[in-house]
Order: structure tokens, then sequence, then C-alpha cells
């Protein structure tokens, strides 16, 4: 592991030491098999602050937990009193949870953070920048049953410690070694199964003996261990050829969902190191053993489940039975999860790692986490034996952890699948499904989409909907890349007026192909999944022309009438799997492209009225717009209409055609 440190970039930020820290930092976080991307790891550096009477204060700056680690800023930092961050050590009784608020109180600054426990540990080391990692190569050697003697060859020149918890006592234990040490003869701090402390005066020091102390790791283990255990540090391996069978990933993901008693998003891991581990036959005992470092626990719930689908039967008769997750659940109060918790981590027999979360961001913690750590069971194994801390050592965190869950959104860990959604309705919908919680796939054939959704689980893609394979190919990589489908909303659709129906050719033949037909592939497709989904439902976009058609509409109304009927079929082919289909049938909504200005002012002079009074025609004498009818799709997909299937529910303002 060679330093790459850039004199003439550090040269910049010279005088500011936390982004000497934060430049440290981002240089680790370039190397694979240290830092996940949210660190699981801390950084400090202790510097003066001026108090609210403009005294000198000693304080200690040390990244937040949920900062990341690749795009670190000097903002990511908390800034702690010293003298009593240094003080909590003394105290070896508190837990973790009592540590942290107690460190939340030392905050210099007015803020919500709750600054990382490790935080005692760093305030103990009388040296300005301290970097913490559970860098890989050193876990490997310090999880091991040679683990003693290994680290006493390896690192001669460094401080090594058992690990004990809660953190005021270990850092009480660091206190007391270091009063016994000269801290300028140790390059560095080895805390058995939690990793490696270095410290110095400068970030450069600090981080090129992390550098030379992980190398010192990577050599052993390249000359000692019995196998090589190839590492990937992301999952852009993973080809479209060595896909899973989708419908078992569907199935996985509803049983573990089901467990946490809410939707999940699962992402499928097949990179080497996990591959490898998910074929080994020993992996449902290896991976019992423990995780990593205590901080996982937390993270993952304890240990991994490890399933696999078993046939029974054969011929037309033969069933696969997913096998496992019982044996997870039956087990779970002796891990670090409460009773009955689903795990976060699933080992696929033979097909790679699942990561289990409520966002992409928690998905991606938590299989970073799964990568790391079946690279570091192997290694261990291959050296000599992999042993981790005891499950009942995880206990206190994970516990403690749960207490602070977030209170889910409506949709949250959801899929939905939006069509027609570059504008109008469509778009409005993809948006409120995102910010009630789902992850959202728009789909269009206006090449704009990419364009209008384009962020963090609100993705745009470009397909034309008259195009089975096209319609086959978006579904099956929602589900490859998310773990399941729970809803589905048709709203794609055209409208063409002013043509009676001895004039209607070609565009009779398109509105029914796009409204009509495109819908019925599109479930044809998603029901499989859609059956795997959680409290899944399918929200059609009908229109006020289904009930109440009007002369020269005839493709559109004919259209309408069909999707709405193909709907009610579909509800009572569905509800013995618990899908819901329900029809909303919105009219006059003008927000969209297709209304310009001179289109509005065309309609409205046609009823001798101005815009204003045209928009607002309705019973209600309301404007209906977008984002109404966006609210009750998202309103009628959540558990508020669970006892709801096969309604048709107007969002017109009410219409005296219609009622």
């Amino acid at each position: 592991m060679k330093s790459q440190w850039n004199e003439t970039q550090a040269a910049k930020i010279a005088t500011d030491d936390l982004a000497a820290c934060a430049y440290a930092t981002s240089l680790l976080n370039g190397e694979g098999h240290l830092l996940t991307h949210q660190g699981f790891c801390t950084v400090s550096v202790k510097t003066i602050a001026a108090d609210f009477f403009g005294r000198d204060l000693e304080v200690i700056n040390i990244n937040r937990p949920d900062a990341d680690f690749g795009k670190l800023e000097s903002t990511d930092f908390d800034e702690l009193r010293l003298a009593e961050s240094k003080m909590l050590a003394g105290f070896d009784s508190l837990t973790d949870l009592e540590l942290a608020n107690q460190l939340r109180n030392q905050h210099t600054k007015q803020t919500s953070s709750t600054p990382s426990v490790n935080a005692v540990l760093h305030a103990s080391i009388p040296a300005k920048f301290v970097i913490q990692s559970h860098a890989d190569p050193v876990i490997a050697l310090t999880n091991n049953l040679k683990g003693e003697a290994i680290i006493a060859e390896v690192y001669p020149d460094c401080l090594v410690l058992p690990f004990t918890a809660p953190r005021s006592q270990l850092s009480k234990q660091l206190n007391a070694a270091l009063q016994k040490n000269e801290i300028s003869k140790l390059k560095g701090i080895i805390i058995h199964h939690l990793g490696l402390l270095t410290f110095a005066d400068s970030s450069r020091d600090a981080y090129e003996n992390h550098c030379e102390l992980v190398s010192r790791a990577r050599d052993y283990i390249a000359t000692k261990a019995s196998e090589k255990i190839p590492f990937t540090a992301n999952t852009s391996e993973l080809t479209a050829g060595a896909r899973p069978d989708l419908l078992q990933l569907a199935t996985i993901r509803k049983a573990v969902s089901t467990v946490a008693g809410h939707a999940q998003l699962a992402q499928i891991d097949a990179t080497p190191a996990t591959l490898t581990y998910a074929k080994r036959k020993d992996i449902a005992e290896l991976s019992a053993r423990g995780p990593m470092v205590q901080e996982h626990a937390a993270h993952t719930n304890g240990r991994p489940a490890v399933v696999e689908f078993q046939k029974t039967g054969e011929g037309e008769g033969a069933t696969e039975t997913l096998t496992g997750l019982d044996s997870f659940v039956e087990h779970s109060d002796d891990t670090a999860t409460n009773p009955g918790a689903a795990p976060r981590v699933v080992f696929w027999k033979n097909h790679g790692v699942l990561s289990f979360g409520n966002s992409i961001k928690e998905c991606a913690g938590v299989g970073e986490i799964a990568r790391h750590t079946s690279w570091c069971v192997q290694t261990g194994e291959a050296l000599g034996g992999w042993k981790p801390l005891p499950a009942k050592e995880h206990a206190v965190v994970a516990s403690e952890q749960a207490t602070l869950e977030q209170k889910h959104k409506p949709h949250l860990g959801k899929v939905a699948i939006v069509t027609g959604a570059c504008g109008g309705i469509g778009r409005a919908t993809a948006e409120r499904l995102h910010e009630d919680g789902a992850i959202v796939i728009g789909l269009d054939i206006n090449p704009k989409i990419t364009e209008n959704l384009n962020s963090v689980g609100l993705i745009g893609k470009v397909c034309d909907l008259t195009n089975e394979e096209a319609i086959q190919k978006e579904v099956e990589e929602a589900v490859f890349q998310f773990g399941g489908l729970d809803i589905v909303v048709l709203n794609a659709g055209i409208f063409k007026s002013g043509e009676t129906i001895d004039q209607l050719d070609e565009t009779w033949d398109r509105t029914m192909a796009i409204n009509l037909t495109a819908s019925q592939r599109f479930l044809k497709h998603t029901i499989p999944y859609l059956k795997q989904g959680i409290d899944a439902s399918v929200i059609v976009i009908g229109s006020r022309n289904y009930p109440a058609p009007g002369a020269g509409a005839a493709a559109y109304s004919v259209s309408k009438a069909g999707i709405t009927q193909l709907a009610r079929v579909a509800a009572l082919e569905l509800c013995k799997s618990k899908v819901r289909v329900n029809v909303l049938h919105p009219d006059a909504v003008f927000d969209t492209e297709l209304w310009t200005q001179e289109a509005l002012e065309k309609s409205a002079k046609r009823y001798n009225m101005t815009v204003e009074q045209y928009k607002t025609k309705n019973l209600l004498a309301r404007e209906v717009r977008s984002s109404d009818v966006a609210r009750l799709v998202s309103t009628v997909a959540s558990d508020v209409f669970c006892a709801t299937t096969g309604a048709q529910i107007p969002v017109d303002g009410g219409s005296d055609r219609v009622i």
C-alpha cells in the first residue's frame, strides 16, 4: 500500500487542519481493502477554537459516523470539548448509548448530530491527528485463532490491546497502557477485533504510518495464506449474463420483508469475494461466528442468514421451496438482533450475497460490509482460522441502535414503476411515490425522461411501451437492481380528438396499441413479480371519458373503457395473491405540456369562458392538478387502502355527467 500523498495538493490546505484531515482520509478511501463508502472508520484532529467569550478552547474534531468518506469535507466533523471528552474515558461503566449521549453534550456548536463513541479513544491519544480504520488485512490477522502470535510478529513496534466493551472501558484500558509506553516510540495501536489506529502531529505522518502498517498485513497474507481470495471494491463486474433467477430473488426479498414487517430493498452482489464465499460448503457455520467488528452488528442485525431453494417432487409437480430463513428467525434471540428481527445480509448459496435496507444508501452500506466480511473470513480461514468476537459482545450495540430507528415513510423499501412518466400526471406520480419513500423507475418514449427523473432512487428510462421486449427488459432490470416490484402505475397514453368514428383509421390503431395493448403487455410481465411484492398494488389511470365519453373521442374513450375493464378483471384474478388493482379517473388536468396557453384559450372560448373559469368548470369549482392525482395514487397504493381492490375513483372536482 504505497503512499499517494501529493505535497502540491496538500500545500493548498496546509493551514486548514480539517481539510488536511479530510485529504488524508480521501487517499485512504481509494484503497478497496480499507474503507467502505460510509467509512465505519474514524478520523480526528485536535485544534484550538474560541468559546462564546472569545477564550481559547481545546477541541477535538471528529468525523460524523454517517459521513461519506469518499466526499468528506470540513463540515462533516463534530467539534467537541477535548478535556471533557478525555474525562469520559474514566467512566468505564457507561454503555455505548450513554457515552454517545454524554458526548453529545460536549458539542461546542448547536447540532443534532450524535458523535462517534470512538471520540473518547481519540481524545486519549496525545497526538494532533488520529486515523482509525477496520482495515481488512489487519482484521484478518486480529480475528484469528493465531491472532496474538501473528500480531506480535507483524507489529513489534505497536501497542497491542485486547478488545473490551463498552467503548468507555476500552478507552480506560488505552489510557492505562499509554501511561506505560512512550508514544513517540509507537508506530500505531492495534486493537484486536477492532482494527488499527495511527497518530502524529501531521496528517501526512498519520496517513503514511497507516499505509505502512496495512502494507505489513498485506505482505504477511501474501506469503502465509494457503489460498488467495480475490477482492473487488464494487459490483460492476456482475453482468446481465450472470443474473440469477429473478423470481427466486423476489421470493427471498418478500420473505425477508415479511419477517421485518415492512418492505425492504434487496441488492445482489456476486463479485469474486462474495461469490466464492457463497459457494463454500461451510458458509452457514462460518457466517454464524460473528461480524468483523462491533460497529457492523447494528447495520447487519448480527449474523447473516444463509438461504437456498430446495427442489421437491418430479416433473410438472416439482416445487422449489426457500429454506434457511426459518433457521435465522429461530436463533435470532441468540444474536445481536431483537427476537424475530430480519437479517440485513443474506447469503444465497452459490449465487452471492443480498444486502437489505430501506434505501439504496442503506443497501450499499450493508453490501460493502458483507463484501469486506466475505474477504476477511476466507482470508482468516486461510491463515489458520477465523475467530471474531462472539455474538454476545455485539448485543449491546445492536439493541441500543434499534431504539434510534426512524419512522418509515409509507412506501419506504418499496419498488415502483410508472409508465408515461416524462410529464404531467406520470411525472408528478413518480415524484410523489419517491417522496413517500419508494424507489421509482419512470418509463417514457420521450428522451427527456432521463433528465426529468434523474436522482438517487428516482430513475427515468426511455422505453417504447409498444415493444414487448423493451417492456420485459426494463421490468427485469428493475427487479434485478432492487430485488422485486411492489407498485405499478399504468399511466401511459395518448389522446387525439376531433375525429368521428367514420374518420378513424391510424388514430384508432395507435391509440389502442399505446393505451390498451401496451398496458396488458406490461401487466403480463409484472404480475409474476407483483405476486411476490410487499402490499402490492396496481393503479390504472383511466379517464372521465370512460363513464362519460365525448363525441370526437371514440378511440380514446374506448381505450379507457378497455383498460378499466382490464383492471376489473385483474382485480378478480390477482386477489388470491393479495395484489390490489384500482382505477383512478381524472378529468381536466391542465398543468401538462399538452395544454399550452394557446390551447387553453381556444378551449375556453368554445365555452364562452375565461381560462380560469374553464380550469374550474366542475362541481367543486376548483382546478384539478397533476399533484392531486399523484397524491391519491400514492395513498391508494399505501396500506390506507389495504382493504380496497377493484375500485374506481374519480379525480375530477365533481362531474354532473358522471354523477
